[in-house]
């Protein structure tokens, strides 16, 4: 899916076609007035734009600052899955991994909801990613990446988590934090899910080690949350699994963007000389 696709789908929901393009990634995130417009990329995706939606209002009813969804359900448009969210007011300042790490400790206080949330099923979308991307990737990386995400997924399987098992956010970034006039509020909540709740941590882990954070920020995580994951023996783990997945998530991208195609192949010549150093570079 594409932008004129994405806007074909939001003329057929009735909605505004020439809204503000937020984001284009799993979904195409769309700004219309008071209201923030997600369009999911295929029908599979519908499951989990309704859970969204549910987790919503869980969050609501627990007093935790997220953001809160315009419709009780989502819509079905074209075969797509269509979300309508009350859009926030502007950011009064970048989110820190410190507003983070607050949100999550909160987050992972909470007891399960009444809805069954699924496991973290981190490495689930290895293959529709590899689909998507077709004969643009080398066939021998897209099998390369399966193999991995085998392996991962066996070991994730037989892990000893440290912190009890529960809600956890699934995307635990601070790019996924608004910080409003009243305060940081927890946004995307698609991957919301119940798992090992150190999923959430190896997150902000992998950032230091790939993505360039600054050893600072990433102290100031720690200290906010209270444990550092990389103390955890299955931490190594879990960072190889998202690693795996994060690859797999370029690679849909690159049949249309050239710099996907380079970034995808950064990333897994990376892994598969073995090299935790090379510098991955957000997409």
């Amino acid at each position: 899916m594409d932008e004129s696709s994405a806007r074909d789908i939001l003329r057929a929901a009735g909605l505004a076609p020439d809204a503000e393009l937020l984001a284009l990634g799993e979904n195409a995130v769309f700004a219309a007035g008071g209201l923030v417009v997600k369009v999911g990329r295929a029908p599979e995706l519908l499951q989990r734009a309704e859970r969204e939606v549910s987790v919503a209002g869980w969050l609501a009813e627990a007093g935790i600052p997220a953001v809160r969804a315009a419709e009780p359900s989502p819509r079905l448009v074209d075969g797509h899955p269509v979300t309508l969210w009350h859009r926030l007011p502007e950011a009064v300042r970048p989110a820190g991994p410190e507003d983070l790490a607050t949100l999550l400790r909160s987050v992972h206080a909470l007891p399960a909801p009444a809805f069954a949330l699924p496991g973290r099923e981190l490495l689930g979308g290895v293959e529709r990613w590899l689909r998507l991307a077709g004969d643009a990737v080398d066939p021998a990386d897209a099998e390369y990446l399966r193999e991995r995400r085998d392996g991962f997924a066996s070991a994730a399987a037989a892990l000893t988590p440290r912190l009890t098992p529960g809600p956890l956010h699934g995307d635990a970034l601070p790019r996924n934090v608004h910080v409003t006039p009243d305060g940081p509020v927890l946004v995307d909540l698609e991957t919301f899910s119940s798992d090992l709740r150190e999923h959430d941590l190896v997150v902000m882990a992998l950032s230091r080690d790939r993505y360039g954070l600054p050893a600072e920020a990433y102290g100031s995580f720690v200290r906010a949350y209270g444990w550092d994951v990389r103390e955890w023996e299955g931490c190594t783990v879990l960072r190889g699994a998202r690693e795996t997945a994060s690859c797999a998530w370029v690679a849909q991208h690159a049949p249309s963007n050239p710099r996907a195609l380079d970034e995808f192949r950064r990333r897994v010549a990376s892994l598969r000389e073995n090299d935790p150093a090379v510098r991955w570079y957000p997409f």
